[in-house]
């Protein structure tokens, strides 16, 4: 038990991912039958990216949601939706893609697998992690407003045609239980296997490539980075510009410079191996630091 308990602690991170993942996705009947939950839950968001029509889904993505109410011909704009994604992420910021996000555990995982040659970044990372803030405006925002049919509706376009978390969280299992929808499927759910596939293959190289240059729920998180209450800061008398939170940071960032970065997911890894025990948690309502000479027991909660 004490073994047990001692592992739980040094990986709290993966622990937190993986309940989180069970609970979000806790409609085992949804499993067993190939169908959707459609339950009061269903009308609340969760904060990662956790595909609606996933079989065993409680609650609704945000991204979708806000694309459903975008490409309504009823409704234009969600109180609802945009107060959700403005509270937690000026609460948490990209945390909740590091410690939330089912698709981030999917990612965290297949990085772990050994044999493979692994990089942060992909060629061109400083341009291209750029395309998730395109997407979000042109696919999430502009496509479904603008885009409609002949009696105003519009098309959740990212959902639709891109998002990878969806095809493995819903489009797989749904076609895999439903004949009906096998025979359905045609040429848009290729596409979207195709995406899923060459990202999958990616994460087994390079460190969560979704979360970096496609995720427009992590290009919204990200920009409150800089003013979440949960976020970390440099003691500069301290802090001797080493480099090694840059070297550990598999995001790649450059922590003395900036510790609020936003591609920072709070991963903590920066904290933890810092040498002069420089980097701090920091939460903006108390104003209390918590920094990396803390009890090893604590070392990898957010």
């Amino acid at each position: 038990m004490k073994k047990l308990m001692r592992n739980i602690k040094e990986h709290a991170r993966i622990w937190v991912q993986i309940v989180f993942a069970a609970v979000s996705n806790g409609y085992l009947y949804g499993y067993m039958t190939g169908q959707i939950y459609r339950g009061p839950l269903k009308a609340a968001c969760m904060p990662g990216l956790n595909c609606y029509s996933c079989p065993g889904a409680l609650g609704s993505c945000p991204i979708g949601s806000l694309q459903a109410v975008l490409g309504s011909r009823n409704y234009r704009f969600s109180f609802y939706v945009l107060g959700f994604l403005m509270l937690f992420g000026s609460l948490f910021g990209r945390l909740i893609c590091g410690w939330l996000c089912p698709f981030g555990l999917v990612q965290d995982l297949l990085y772990k697998i050994p044999f493979f040659k692994k990089r942060k970044n992909l060629p061109g990372h400083k341009v291209l992690v750029w395309v998730k803030y395109v997407i979000l405006v042109v696919f999430v925002i502009l496509l479904p407003l603008l885009v409609v049919d002949f009696i105003g509706q519009g098309s959740p376009w990212f959902c639709k045609y891109i998002c990878p978390s969806g095809t493995l969280g819903a489009g797989i299992p749904l076609l895999a239980m439903n004949e009906s929808l096998r025979d359905a499927a045609g040429a848009l759910f290729l596409w979207k296997s195709g995406i899923l596939l060459v990202l999958l293959l990616l994460c087994l190289m390079v460190y969560r490539p979704f979360c970096k240059y496609i995720c427009p729920l992590g290009a919204v998180y990200s920009l409150f980075n800089p003013v979440a209450v949960y976020r970390y800061q440099v003691d500069e008398e301290h802090c001797t510009k080493c480099g090694k939170c840059q070297r550990v940071c598999k995001m790649d960032i450059k922590v003395w410079e900036q510790p609020n970065h936003r591609e920072c997911i709070r991963c903590g890894d920066c904290i933890k191996n810092c040498p002069e025990h420089a980097i701090m948690r920091v939460g903006k309502t108390s104003g209390k630091k918590t920094n990396s000479t803390d009890s090893s027991a604590s070392s990898d909660i957010p």
